[in-house]
């Protein structure tokens, strides 16, 4: 019987050539989040749940762009009013008032948004929101949580889990203060140490919940011991914005931060991004003063095409029950993959929030929305190789999942494709335990 890798490099074989042509003009052969041996997958398109890689193979999706469709590929009321953006100019130099309507949804949708300032990515709004804090406050360093990922720029990488600190100055490095997930750690720290402008976080925990916080009282814990000391609280939606509710995460919980970054869905799909919080804050960036204005350029701040695109998303989203179609189906494949579990006889965990589905293989709890494991456990459990494979061995049942250790349900997800994602889950936990991974 053919390895997990074998079965891989023999359908995925059209992928291995583009990668082998692409490692001459790119580097790392193109853009890979996480490192994929023995080589990615290339995808020619989606529809819905599914997509299509260069070898014809249809895949269930539950990368979702990064997060970013919760309304699934080329959904049709975004690609109809981006296709007739289009043929209207996709940049015309000036001011649209989209953006205005764009914003308006924002500050209607998420509850601590006053004010609205648009970005091109989510780095970009993690930036964007370290100057705000800055400047407000007049202080200087930061406050960031071990393996909680808000970016590549200088600020935020230090120990995100994903990025390095190669080519970054210790200077700047010197900025930034990351600590445990803890109130304890956070509280003495602020005690001792009075030039702190900000504390940034992902409010469901690092890597988008794969290490949960204990929602809600950490981020009560959080808001209460900023606002006693000064220092701004600013939450990272950019993944869970709009999908842990139609609020994100702070609706969900409600916790109200000073500054929330965003981006994924808040641009339907498309590039963008954007910082919203108090107008107290946000005003530096509209200061008539040049000396006291915050100063924030960007030649695809708020386009026209991304803006349409994010107008028609977060209208769907505030209209009809995207949120409940998804996380309804995130149940239903949470389920599936226990019963899968169970029938293999595999020990393993299975958590997750709103249509966010997170598995770790070799822990035996009974979480099933915040787990309460501890954070080196699973770790251990959702590191290296073995996640890895089983990226693998999903890939060759057909499935697309996030990184080995989990799934973004999007609302077009239905039951048969949560029924077939359990079914290849099943096949491919025998497959590893065959080649003895797990």
């Amino acid at each position: 019987m053919a390895t997990i890798l074998e079965r891989y490099t023999t359908k995925f074989r059209g992928s291995s050539a583009a990668f082998e042509r692409g490692k001459s003009v790119i580097p790392g052969g193109g853009h890979q989040s996480r490192v994929v041996n023995p080589h990615p997958i290339f995808i020619n398109e989606g529809h819905g749940a599914v997509k299509f890689d260069v070898d014809g193979n249809e895949l269930i999706d539950y990368m979702m762009g990064f997060g970013a469709l919760l309304l699934g590929h080329a959904d049709p009321d975004v690609t109809s009013a981006v296709a007739a953006r289009l043929g209207k100019g996709t940049h015309l130099g000036a001011l649209s008032e989209l953006e205005i309507d764009w914003a308006e949804l924002v500050t209607g949708l998420i509850p601590s948004a006053e004010q609205v300032r648009f970005t091109g990515s989510g780095t970009e709004s993690t930036l964007l929101a370290l100057r705000l804090a800055r400047g407000h406050t007049g202080k200087t360093k930061v406050v960031k949580f071990r393996e909680h990922f808000h970016g590549w720029h200088d600020y935020l990488s230090m120990d995100s889990g994903i990025n390095t600190q190669v080519g970054i100055p210790d200077e700047t490095l010197s900025t930034i203060v990351v600590i445990e997930p803890t109130l304890d750690a956070l509280s003495t720290l602020l005690e001792r140490d009075t030039n702190i402008a900000a504390v940034i976080m992902e409010p469901t925990g690092g890597h988008w919940g794969q290490f949960p916080l204990q929602n809600p009282s950490f981020l009560e814990g959080v808001r209460k011991l900023t606002t006693e000391h000064g220092v701004i609280m600013i939450m990272d939606e950019v993944i869970c914005g709009f999908r842990m509710s139609r609020g994100g995460a702070q609706g969900r919980f409600g916790i109200m931060p000073d500054l929330t970054t965003m981006a994924k869905i808040v641009a339907g799909g498309l590039p963008g991004g954007a910082v919203a919080g108090k107008a107290e804050i946000m005003e530096m960036l509209g200061e008539a003063e040049p000396s006291r204005r915050l100063a924030h350029p960007g030649t695809f701040n708020a386009n026209p095409v991304s803006a349409t695109a994010g107008i028609t998303a977060l209208r769907k989203i505030a209209n009809e029950p995207i949120n409940d179609r998804a996380d309804a189906m995130a149940a239903r494949l949470k389920s599936g993959l226990r019963d899968a579990l169970n029938r293999t006889e595999v020990p393993g965990q299975v958590h997750g929030l709103a249509s966010v589905v997170h598995i770790a293989l070799g822990i035996d709890a009974d979480d099933e929305g915040i787990s309460t494991v501890s954070h080196d456990d699973l770790a251990k459990a959702t590191a290296g190789d073995r996640a890895s494979m089983i990226k693998l061995a999903m890939l060759n049942e057909g499935v697309d999942m996030m990184g080995g250790i989990g799934f973004m349900v999007s609302a077009v997800h239905d039951e048969d494709h949560i029924d077939r994602t359990a079914e290849a889950f099943e096949r491919a936990l025998v497959a590893l335990r065959e080649e003895r991974i797990i």
